[in-house]
């Protein structure tokens, strides 16, 4: 009888230093199911279409009008919403419209500096005080320790007219000083845990320096952690920002942001509505969007969350 030719061939024993070929589609798989994880999660997709509306309205929104946010009309003031002055004017006889858009604008770009910085400082104050342990970790848990006690909002408020007429990034400094030092504890004792793991202790082993360890093996198995960290940040840094403009210790004039026009049309709320009423709600939209678009985030990269 025959024999196949396929019971011929041999498959040649794999040596000792072969290894299997990298199968790249396991990152994008990894990244899809995240992906599919936060799509069945309506609140989140429907948070982060109106984020992504927002956003538009904010930087694209402008050129859609003939106002500046510095122009004033001599002809309309405290006009109501019309279709010269879609928001309405002020009693300067500045656009709102104008207005709100570039509060919103400064606002944005306040609230994700503010959550990038005290993110990425609370990874890497965690992350090595975690791994070195020691004098290394009580020093620096006592620095996050003594942040913790000391009043932000009046440390903020009393430092701020000190920089006045300075760049407004001093201000997101100031925010993203006071923002990580509870994500910093999380991330040492995941850190604490993470180091004892077998990748770690064999890239120890092998002399990996702790740096590279710590960038390479510790903070991409927390990075679930640190993204949905970022995400919330996002809408702290904001509220910040507004609570603090409001009171006179943030954005400074001639610029503007939502907690300043908050604050001015306050007087005015119930008389002149589209003062108050325009900042203060794309205000609470923003907010809603990010912790709705958080919340999924944080379903999507937790295994146990069922879905």
């Amino acid at each position: 009888m025959a024999v196949p030719s396929d019971s011929l061939t041999q498959v040649a024993p794999q040596t000792e230093g072969d290894q299997p070929p990298l199968d790249e589609t396991r990152i994008a798989s990894r990244w899809g199911i995240l992906f599919t994880r936060f799509r069945r999660r309506k609140l989140a997709m429907f948070g982060l279409g109106v984020l992504v509306l927002l956003f538009l309205l904010a930087f694209v929104g402008p050129y859609l009008s003939q106002w500046e946010y510095t122009d004033h009309d001599f002809n309309a003031f405290l006009q109501g919403p019309s279709v010269d002055h879609w928001f309405g004017t002020t009693q300067t006889g500045g656009d709102v419209y104008a207005l709100t858009l570039r509060g919103m604008q400064k606002s944005l770009i306040i609230g994700i500096l503010v959550a990038l910085f005290s993110t990425g400082l609370a990874a890497l104050v965690g992350s090595f005080a975690g791994y070195f342990g020691g004098w290394v970790d009580r020093a620096l848990m006592w620095f996050v320790d003594l942040l913790l006690v000391l009043p932000a909002f009046l440390i903020i408020a009393i430092l701020s007219p000190t920089f006045r007429g300075k760049t407004w990034l001093v201000f997101v400094i100031l925010l993203a000083a006071f923002l990580w030092m509870v994500t910093a504890r999380i991330v040492r004792g995941m850190t604490i845990s993470l180091r004892e793991r077998e990748y770690v202790l064999a890239a120890r082993y092998m002399g990996v320096p702790s740096h590279k360890i710590i960038f390479r093996h510790v903070l991409p198995n927390i990075s679930s952690l640190l993204i949905v960290d970022a995400t919330i940040n996002v809408s702290a840094a904001v509220i910040s920002e507004t609570g603090l403009s409001y009171f006179g210790f943030g954005v400074q004039p001639p610029d503007v942001s939502l907690g300043t026009l908050i604050a001015d049309g306050t007087p005015a709320a119930v008389t002149y509505p589209w003062l108050f009423g325009f900042a203060a709600g794309l205000l609470v939209a923003i907010v809603l969007a990010v912790n709705l678009v958080g919340d999924g985030l944080r379903d999507a990269l937790d295994p146990t969350s069922g879905l």
